[in-house]
């Protein structure tokens, strides 16, 4: 007995069957890559927003640290400064170079023991590949805080 599988079929691959799985394949690909692209980004982002927040506690802490007269003498603390994400890298490729500013001012109520008392304000500004990224950071210092204990 002889079993007949029907004609065999001789028809291959056509050229638009190649285009479009080659279109389709290539849709795919661009997706993956730019999800990747943007993962990094946002890693990217998280860490300098990471390295920021380090900085301005680094700045207020030991702002906290300093006895009154150090902390209302107007030039023992810089009110500009710049620090750099990676200061042990080679010269050129430190990384994000964050600007920062510093600003003493009166506190903003009023009480009896208001005079001796200053609200800082500790500001921070970074470039992420044209996008300027700014982080912010008020606290207060009194007269009679942890550096009486410290020193």
């Amino acid at each position: 007995m002889k079993i007949h599988c029907g004609r065999k079929n001789k028809e291959g691959t056509t050229l638009v069957d190649v285009i479009m799985a080659v279109a389709i394949t290539g849709i795919m690909a661009s997706g993956v890559l730019g999800s990747l692209s943007y993962g990094f980004f946002v890693m990217q982002l998280a860490r300098e927003n990471q390295r920021a927040t380090q900085i301005m506690l680094e700045r207020t802490e030991a702002i906290r640290l300093y006895n009154w007269t150090q902390v209302t003498n107007a030039t023992f603390i810089p009110t500009t400064f710049t620090d750099v994400y990676d200061p042990q890298a080679a010269t050129n490729a430190q990384g994000v170079v964050y600007h920062g500013t510093l600003v003493k001012s009166s506190v903003p109520f009023s009480a009896s023991y208001s005079s001796n008392m200053l609200q800082i304000t500790l500001t921070l500004t970074w470039n992420t590949k044209a996008i300027a990224h700014t982080r912010s950071l008020t606290t207060y210092i009194a007269r009679d805080g942890i550096q009486n204990y410290v020193f």
